[in-house]
């Protein structure tokens, strides 16, 4: 069974509970291309919105670093202090820098799969020792995709650095002849422009990846018909369980309805196989309530109750059947067998009322319409009233 269920295809979307699992294991479509685009244009765009100010200032603390003032040079105690300031200096400038790219860092990292931190990602697992395991991620698909996207991303980037020292070599030759600060503006733009065009380059290989990596992971998340069966087993419970719930269910719905007979009036019995017991409010508008049935070990458990309790037993088949099968548990009674009902209630309300030495009400012999009959089994009988 396992070798058959290994061989079959994963041609299954995933489910709903299988993407959540993966979650939970820290498995997500994740694009690395999509954060290092949205890194990289963040930290040039940072220098472009900065401005000539950023290159000045940056110009100025680097030049800082070759000019030395005699009093410092004759004094070397001098020099961790002097290092120190420019360090301030430089970490002024660097620091929103970096914190803006740690920002864009984290937003850009769930914009692909969303946002999760899961514990189950960290823990040790068998396969990350195996050799074979190994094998395969060094050398399956996976790896070989990876290693095209690096290859690809390489090219594109040195392409771009090319062309961009191509199109500035005369003013790269010119910095050789410029003053130190003018210098460093002047390279500052050119890398600043260069950088937005890698940037550029690797915004369209994110937007190439970003569809690939979920169409991969969607691919790595399919199911085999067997792994979807074996699941809904699962939600829905195995075969036995399922049965020991509802036969649980059963119990307490019959417990409760058991519970309601000694409040009933009549009990109308087949008198062995079928049983109803009714309940009627004569101050109120409504029909008698139909509040426990049951046939054969259920009957005879009613009947019980009803004697335990002196609720009046009244034998009627016909009519305990058509009751049985058209009404359910605190339902009223159809109209059909308003008439019937009305003649055993009023009997049995005659009963209570008989003073000694009286005759009490003739037992009635209700009549059930040809459409309300039914047999043992439920069916419907044919005929006229009995």
């Amino acid at each position: 069974m396992a070798d058959s269920d290994s061989a079959q295809e994963k041609t299954e979307e995933p489910t709903a509970r299988r993407l959540e699992k993966a979650r939970e294991e820290g498995q997500v479509a994740r694009s690395t291309e999509l954060s290092a685009a949205a890194v990289t244009i963040a930290a040039m765009a940072f220098f472009f919105l900065g401005g000539t100010w950023v290159y000045e200032r940056m110009s100025q603390v680097f030049a800082a670093g070759f000019r030395f003032d005699a009093r410092i040079v004759n004094s070397t105690g001098l020099l961790p202090g002097a290092f120190a300031h420019m360090w301030v200096d430089m970490m002024v400038l660097l620091v929103p820098l970096f914190a803006l790219t740690v920002v864009i860092a984290v937003l850009s990292a769930g914009m692909t799969g969303g946002y999760l931190f899961s514990l189950k990602a960290l823990q040790p697992k068998a396969t990350k020792f195996s050799m074979v395991q190994g094998f395969k991620r060094m050398f399956g698909p996976r790896a070989a995709v990876e290693l095209g996207k690096a290859v690809l991303k390489f090219a594109v980037v040195a392409a771009v650095l090319v062309m961009n020292v191509m199109a500035n070599l005369d003013d790269l030759t010119a910095l050789g002849t410029m003053a130190l600060e003018p210098a460093m503006v002047k390279a500052g733009h050119m890398v600043v422009q260069a950088g937005l065009y890698v940037a550029l380059s690797l915004a369209l290989i994110a937007a190439v990846d970003v569809p690939y990596q979920r169409h991969a992971f969607n691919k790595r998340m399919r199911m085999t018909k067997q792994e979807i069966k074996d699941e809904m087993k699962d939600i829905e419970g195995r075969p036995e369980v399922k049965a020991q719930i509802r036969r649980r269910q059963r119990e307490i719905a019959n417990a409760r309805m058991m519970a309601k007979v000694k409040d009933a009036d009549v009990v109308i019995t087949n008198p062995e196989h079928f049983a109803v017991a009714l309940s009627y409010d004569p101050t109120g508008h409504g029909a008698p309530i139909l509040v426990a049935k049951g046939i054969d070990h259920l009957a005879a458990r009613i009947r019980a109750e009803a004697k335990e309790h002196d609720v009046h037993v009244f034998a009627a088949p016909p009519l305990a059947r058509s009751l049985y099968y058209t009404t359910d548990l605190d339902q009223s009674i159809p109209e059909e067998l308003y008439v019937a009902v009305a003649q055993v209630i009023a009997y049995v309300y005659s009963l209570s009322s008989v003073r000694p030495g009286e005759q009490a009400m003739a037992k009635p012999s209700p009549k059930v319409p040809a459409g309300m009959r039914f047999d043992a089994d439920g069916k419907q009988e044919r005929g006229s009233m009995a």
